[in-house]
């Protein structure tokens, strides 16, 4: 994957899938869907699953199909479709081993100051994506990006995923982009899903606000987003994982449509 012309292109990237890869068969089906959406729209697109969920509010919450077999999904969707793909990484053990199959290493927002992981996935020598933590102030993020690009990688992403906004929600300061473009020297990514979620709640499970998803879309092209993070399911009220944020794919095709008016006309 190329990470210079990535930089350089004049439209955005999109990187999408489900949440957590439920199976082969569904993979495959959500990825030929936005293959077909990307290469009409002229959008490069970036296949995204989670081979593992480690961060759960709950025991018994879905957590994968099993490392391996879930690797060799993503590495099936990769060949049949030639197109990159990320999954997120929780330790240094585990950068080795997905950077084996996947072209993207994505650091959990959590896990962004996490020095021996942001170190260890620089040493794949693949493009490492930094979810910025809800904690975490925009300018701070190029400290994070000094560790990957210290570690002799110059190929270091961010994406904002929402800010905490007391104890059960989020909000996106869209200043925030602009500010980690200059602040990082780095392409920046707005997740349009994981930063409409409702942690915490009562329930044990993530709540979330998917009606909002256009909006934020719109807005982050609007501000000048290099991407957009989106995680779409073909049925999210039975997604293993994340359902209540997810996309109804057949939802994506207008979205992005509206995504690249926007961007044409500025």
């Amino acid at each position: 994957m190329n990470y210079q012309k990535l930089k350089e292109q004049d439209r955005f990237f999109l990187i999408a899938g489900p949440c957590a890869i439920e199976g082969e068969e569904i993979c495959l089906s959500i990825a030929e869907r936005l293959v077909k959406s990307c290469d009409r729209l002229s959008i490069p697109l970036i296949f995204k699953g989670s081979y593992k969920k480690a961060n759960r509010s709950r025991i018994d919450s879905f957590t994968g199909i099993g490392d391996e077999k879930a690797l060799r999904v993503l590495e099936k969707v990769k060949n049949e479709f030639g197109i990159p793909v990320t999954t997120d990484i929780h330790t240094e053990q585990e950068a080795s081993w997905a950077g084996e199959v996947v072209d993207v290493l994505q650091i959990p927002a959590f896990l962004c100051r996490q020095t021996d992981l942001l170190v260890a996935a620089a040493k794949t020598n693949k493009i490492v994506n930094i979810k910025k933590g809800q904690f975490m102030s925009p300018e701070s993020m190029q400290y994070a990006a000094m560790k990957v690009r210290d570690s002799g990688n110059d190929q270091a992403m961010i994406t904002e995923r929402g800010t905490t906004f007391g104890y059960s929600d989020l909000i996106v300061d869209f200043r925030g982009i602009p500010t980690m473009q200059k602040m990082c020297e780095a392409p920046v990514v707005l997740d349009c899903t994981h930063s409409l979620q409702q942690p915490n709640q009562g329930s044990g499970i993530t709540g979330g606000r998917p009606n909002m998803i256009e909006t934020i879309v719109k807005a982050g092209i609007a501000v000048g987003a290099d991407g957009l993070f989106i995680e779409t399911h073909p049925d999210p009220s039975n997604a293993k994982s994340d359902g209540a944020n997810m996309l109804q794919i057949d939802q994506l095709d207008r979205i992005l449509e509206k995504a690249c008016r926007i961007q044409d006309a500025l």
